[in-house]
C-alpha cells in the first residue's frame, strides 16, 4: 500500500490511488526527453553525413498495413511523421485538457494572457518570415517559423535551474501548448493535400462516437483505440494530415481528481484480493484501481512517456538528417529561408511574447500579468525560440530538395540561438541587486491558490508567527511512514526560518492505516486542555504505538486529565473537527499523505529541507514583492 521512494524523501501514503498527473511530472519527462531528442539530432546528422545513400534509403523503404484491401502504404518517414506523431499529439491534446481542468488554466481568468502570448508568438514570427520571402516561392513555408518545441524549451530552462523560477515553467508550458494547438490547425488546413470529403467524414464520424462514448461513460480502452484508429485512416485518405486525430482525442479526455466512493471501492477490492488472490479478484481489483484514475491520468502515464523517449527522437533522426559542407551552409546562410526562420525565432518569438504580455498587463490596468517577472518572461521569450519538432514537421510538408535542407539549417541553428540568448539573459539578471533580481524574476501577480480552506488562526493548529510571510500547511497522518520521515524536516525548517508559520490538518488514511483516525481524535482530545503540539510530537516519536492503551499512557505522560481525555476519546468529540480537515483536503486534491501547501500553492516533489527551503524563500519573496516592501 506503501509508494516506494522516487527521490529523497519523496514517498506518500496514497489516498486515491496514483495521484493525477501534475505539471511538474510532466515537465521532469519532458526535461529527460530533451537529451534523448539531442542524441537523436546528433545521430542523424551524422548518420547522413557518413552514409548519405543509406540515411536516403532507410527512411524511403515502403511499408503497407493491408486488412480486406483496404489500407495505408507509406514509407518509414510518413509512418514516423503523420502516424507516431499522432500520438506526441494525443499527449499535446491531453496536457491542454489537463491544464484547463486541473491546472493554471482552471482560473478561467488567467487562460487570455498565455492564449494571446501564444498567438501573437507566432504571427509576428510568421510576419517576419514573410518579410524576407514575400513574393517569393519559398513564402508557402511560413508554418515551419513558428511552433515553439515545448521539450527543447523546457529542457533548456531545467538545465538554467534556479536561475529562473519554476513558475516560469509552467507560462512557457501553458503557451506551448496553445501554441501547438494552432500549428496543428496550420498543419490541417494549409499544408493539408487535396480533401476527399467521404474519407472525412468517416473520421470525423468516429471522432464523434468517441464523444459520445465518453459522454455514456463507457471505460473500454479496446473501443476507444478501434475508433481512433479508424478515424486515422479515413484521415489519411481524406487528405487532412492525420495527426489531428491525436489531438482531438486528447483533448476529450477529461481531467479530474479520483472520487472518494470510487477510492474506497477501490481499496476494499485490494483487500479482497489480499485475503483471496484469485485471477477473478485480482482482475476486479485492476479494473477498480483503473476506474478510480480520470481517462487523463491514465493516456498519459501511459503514452507520455512514449512521446517523449521514443516517437519525438525517431522524429529527429528521420528528419534532422542534413548533408554539411561549406557550399550547403553557405548556400542556407544567404538563403531566405534561412535567415527568414533565423529572424522569427530569434527576433520574433522573444518580441512578441514579451510585448504581448506587457500590452496585456497594461490594458487591463494589471489585473492580467504574467506569473512571473518581465526578467524571466524575457527568457520564456528567447526559451520559446527553440522551434524544432513541429517546425521541421511543417518543413517537411511545405519544402522539397534544397530548400528543405535551408530550413532544417535554419531550425537547427534557431535552436543554439535561442539557448545562447536564454543563458546572456540568465546571466544578465543574476548579476542584478537582490532587491531587483527578486522583481525581474517573481513579478508581483498574485498566485493561482490550491488550496481551498485558507488558514483560520481561530480553529487550525498553528506553530510559529502569527503574521508570518510564508505559511505551511500539512495534510498528514500520524501512522503515516513518510509523515514521521518528514517530521524531522519540518522541525529542521522552523528552526532555520523564524518567519513561517506551519499549520498541521488531519487526513488518516483509514483504509490504510487503521489506528490514524483515533490517533486523530486523541491530538484533538488533547487540543481541548490546550497540549495539541505535544501529543501530536509524541505520536510521531511512537508511530508503533497508537492502540488506545497507547495513546492513554501519551495522555498520562504529557500531563493531561487522563479521565477527560478518556471520556473525550469514548464519545469521539474531536471526530467533526478531523471530519472538517478530511472535507478541507478532498476540496483541495489531496492524493495521500503527507501533502504540503506553501502560500496556498501545493507543493509538488520531494519534500527534503533543501527542495521546501527553496520553496519557502521563493514564497517568502513573492509575497515581500505582492506587499510592496521590496
Amino acid at each position: 500500500m506503501f509508494r516506494g521512494f522516487t527521490a529523497p524523501l519523496s514517498g506518500r501514503t496514497e489516498r486515491e490511488g496514483p495521484s493525477p498527473t501534475s505539471p511538474w511530472a510532466f515537465i521532469r519527462t519532458e526535461t529527460g526527453s530533451a537529451a534523448v531528442l539531442l542524441a537523436a539530432t546528433l545521430v542523424a546528422l551524422a548518420w547522413v553525413n557518413i552514409w548519405p545513400d543509406g540515411y536516403a534509403s532507410a527512411w524511403a523503404t515502403r511499408m503497407s498495413v493491408q486488412v480486406g484491401g483496404h489500407g495505408v502504404d507509406m514509407d518509414l518517414r510518413e509512418w514516423v511523421n503523420s502516424g507516431l506523431m499522432t500520438l506526441f499529439f494525443l499527449v499535446v491534446g491531453l496536457e491542454a485538457r489537463r491544464e484547463f481542468d486541473m491546472g493554471e488554466l482552471r482560473d478561467r481568468r488567467r487562460i487570455p494572457l498565455p492564449m494571446l502570448a501564444g498567438i501573437s508568438g507566432m504571427v509576428v514570427p510568421v510576419l517576419l518570415y514573410l518579410a524576407l520571402n514575400a513574393g517569393h516561392s519559398t513564402a508557402h513555408g511560413w508554418g515551419a517559423a513558428m511552433s515553439t518545441d515545448t521539450a527543447f524549451a523546457l529542457g533548456m530552462l531545467a538545465l538554467l535551474g534556479s536561475r529562473f523560477p519554476r513558475r516560469l515553467h509552467t507560462f512557457i508550458l501553458t503557451v506551448a501548448v496553445v501554441d501547438d494547438l494552432v500549428a496543428l490547425v496550420v498543419i490541417a488546413v494549409a499544408y493539408s493535400d487535396h480533401i476527399s470529403w467521404t474519407p472525412l467524414a468517416v473520421g470525423l464520424g468516429a471522432l464523434l462516437l468517441v464523444g459520445v462514448a465518453r459522454a455514456a461513460g463507457l471505460r473500454r480502452s479496446a473501443v476507444y483505440a478501434v475508433l481512433g484508429v479508424t478515424a486515422w485512416v479515413a484521415f489519411v485518405h481524406s487528405g487532412v494530415d492525420p495527426v489531428v486525430v491525436g489531438l482531438m482525442v486528447g483533448l476529450m479526455a477529461y481531467a479530474y481528481p479520483a472520487p472518494r466512493d470510487a477510492l474506497e471501492r477501490a481499496s476494499g477490492l485490494f483487500r479482497s484480493f489480499r485475503e483471496q488472490p484469485t485471477a477473478e479478484l485480482e482482475r476486479e481489483a485492476r479494473q477498480g484501481i483503473a476506474s478510480a484514475l480520470s481517462p487523463n491520468d491514465r493516456l498519459q502515464r501511459i503514452w507520455h512517456p512514449w512521446s517523449s523517449y521514443v516517437i519525438v527522437p525517431l522524429f529527429a533522426l528521420a528528419n534532422a538528417g542534413i548533408q554539411l559542407n561549406g557550399s550547403v551552409l553557405a548556400a542556407a546562410f544567404t538563403s531566405r529561408v534561412t535567415l527568414g526562420i533565423l529572424l522569427a525565432y530569434g527576433v520574433g518569438k522573444p518580441l512578441a511574447i514579451v510585448s504581448s504580455s506587457a500590452l496585456a498587463t497594461r490594458l487591463s490596468g494589471g489585473r492580467m500579468r504574467p506569473p512571473v517577472g518581465w526578467g524571466a518572461v524575457l527568457g520564456g521569450g528567447t526559451i520559446a525560440g527553440i522551434g524544432f519538432t513541429v517546425s521541421l514537421l511543417i518543413a517537411t510538408l511545405a519544402f522539397h530538395g534544397p530548400q528543405l535542407e535551408q530550413a532544417k539549417i535554419g531550425v537547427l541553428s534557431a535552436v543554439v540561438l535561442a539557448m545562447v540568448d536564454t543563458t546572456l539573459v540568465a546571466l544578465v539578471i543574476e548579476r542584478l541587486p537582490k532587491a531587483r533580481r527578486a522583481k525581474a524574476l517573481l513579478g508581483t501577480a498574485q498566485s493561482v491558490v490550491d488550496l481551498t480552506d485558507p488558514v483560520d488562526p481561530d480553529c487550525d493548529h498553528v506553530r510559529g508567527p502569527m503574521d508570518a510571510p510564508v505559511t505551511i500547511v500539512e495534510y498528514g497522518d500520524f501512522e503515516c511512514p513518510y509523515c514521521g520521515q518528514a517530521e524531522s524536516v519540518v522541525r529542521e525548517l522552523l528552526a532555520d526560518f523564524g518567519d513561517v508559520r506551519y499549520v498541521w490538518r488531519h487526513l488518516p488514511l483509514n483504509d490504510v492505516h487503521p489506528h490514524a483516525e483515533m490517533a486523530a481524535e486523541a491530538a484533538e482530545a488533547a487540543a481541548a486542555q490546550g497540549r495539541f503540539w505535544a501529543m501530536r510530537d509524541l505520536l510521531f516519536e511512537h508511530q508503533d504505538a497508537l492502540t488506545v492503551k497507547d495513546l492513554v499512557r501519551h495522555a498520562e505522560e504529557i500531563g493531561l486529565d487522563v479521565d477527560a481525555f478518556r471520556e473525550a476519546l469514548r464519545g469521539r468529540k474531536g471526530a467533526a473537527r478531523v471530519a472538517r480537515d478530511v472535507d478541507s483536503a478532498d476540496g483541495s486534491g489531496v492524493s495521500g499523505t503527507p501533502t504540503f501547501f506553501v502560500n496556498g500553492r501545493r507543493h509538488h516533489g520531494a519534500y527534503d529541507i533543501e527542495s521546501l527551503s527553496r520553496a519557502v524563500i521563493a514564497a517568502r519573496d513573492r509575497a515581500l514583492l505582492v506587499d510592496g516592501d521590496v
